[in-house]
């Protein structure tokens, strides 16, 4: 495929920029992943947990009631529908088989929404792992509801108290106590982002998404190629999983939704696109918000998960390349989508999907248009939120 990376770089973004001590895992890890990934015996127990465990495939629903508002064919890609509620747990069951075949014992992550969070401390519960996950002291406040699933999954939740306290305080969190823990822990990176081979490890994990794609709305309408398939991106996971298998169909439009926050230029956004410029933020080098002493600039986003100063690097190339079209989203927006999707469809979504939901008004459509939009997870965790606004 034209946008797997090449040693680690997708076009001048990516790489593997870590302290000497984190070397021999991250080389262990690039050297291995391919080839367990590649196992028949590895994919016939991935695929075997993705069936019976997660509960894939997941639906393609056709939205009749919101395709007859934007004049077009609108499906959602029912990623809510998961076990643990959103599309992360595709990549910890994914990780987690990984770590067991490299020895590992301990398992950290990070986490903003808490979803990733959730879906690691699950797959640690599963195969009876030691679990650790570090998550903002922010998020921990206005996440409560996750926060107590992974207490009750058995996994220890550390708070981060520096910087924003939101998800770049618990990836630094995270990193550093690898640091102190290289030989016997193995770090679950939720997203696209981090050092290589995490964006394309964790790409091909959720590249699952974009295949059953393919096949349902074939099912559906005859063609198994849609003209547009949204998703939100803070790192970036779910909209890596969501293209993946369009990257090099240039008749798909790709279309990336931000958080812009109070509004982009407001002092409060996370539209990394719009205000970030290349640089290197947790071991890889990619475009992200920073100031002219190369400082970060606090992000801020209404959704945990969207609150990250950059984006992964592939996300950062089809940016560059122009192969993807990035939109940015206020907080009020995907509140706005959010209640829409529920007093249309019926389904309450997550802040982070509302913001990819919101999109659609960006845009002009045809009725012939097939459209796709990943609703990557569920609103539970996110009533609090809703109820302040309502």
């Amino acid at each position: 495929m034209t946008y797997q990376p090449n040693q680690g770089f997708y076009g001048q973004f990516g790489g593997a920029f870590v302290p000497e001590m984190l070397w021999p895992n991250v080389h262990e890890l690039a050297s291995s992943y391919l080839s367990m990934l590649e196992d028949p015996a590895f994919q016939a127990e991935y695929q075997m947990l993705l069936r019976d465990y997660v509960g894939r495939p997941t639906p393609l629903y056709f939205a009749a009631r919101l395709s007859e508002k934007f004049g077009t064919q609108v499906f959602l890609k029912r990623e809510d529908l998961c076990h643990t509620g959103a599309h992360k747990v595709n990549n910890t069951v994914g990780q987690i088989l990984i770590a067991e075949r490299l020895g590992k014992k301990r398992i950290i992550a990070e986490t903003g929404a808490g979803q990733h969070g959730v879906a690691t401390a699950t797959v640690c519960a599963l195969r009876g792992l030691e679990c650790t996950v570090f998550m903002g002291e922010v998020d921990i406040q206005r996440q409560a509801p996750n926060v107590a699933r992974m207490r009750m999954l058995g996994a220890e939740v550390r708070p981060a108290t520096s910087g924003s306290r939101t998800l770049k305080d618990a990836t630094n969190e995270a990193i550093r106590y690898w640091i102190n823990h290289p030989s016997d822990t193995h770090y679950i990176i939720g997203s696209v982002v981090g050092p290589h081979p995490y964006p394309d490890l964790v790409a091909r994990l959720q590249a699952v998404i974009s295949a059953e794609m393919r096949s349902q709305l074939f099912e559906k309408t005859g063609s198994e190629v849609p003209t547009a398939v949204i998703a939100c991106v803070g790192g970036g996971s779910n909209a890596a999983g969501a293209f993946y298998h369009f990257l090099d169909e240039p008749e798909v439009r790709l279309i990336a939704a931000e958080a812009a926050g109070h509004g982009i230029h407001s002092g409060k956004s996370a539209a990394t696109t719009v205000l970030g410029t290349p640089g290197i933020i947790h071991g890889s080098r990619t475009l992200l918000m920073q100031d002219a002493d190369g400082q970060i600039v606090e992000p801020h986003s209404i959704s945990a998960g969207l609150d990250y100063p950059g984006i992964g690097p592939l996300h950062a190339y089809l940016h560059d390349t122009r192969r993807a079209e990035f939109v940015a989203v206020t907080d009020q927006e995907a509140l706005n989508a959010a209640y829409e999707l529920a007093k249309l469809e019926g389904i309450i979504p997550a802040l982070e999907s509302a913001h990819a939901l919101y999109a659609l008004n960006l845009f002009e459509w045809r009725s012939t248009d097939r459209v796709v939009v990943n609703l990557s997870g569920r609103g539970d965790k996110d009533l609090d939120t809703y109820m302040a606004d309502l």
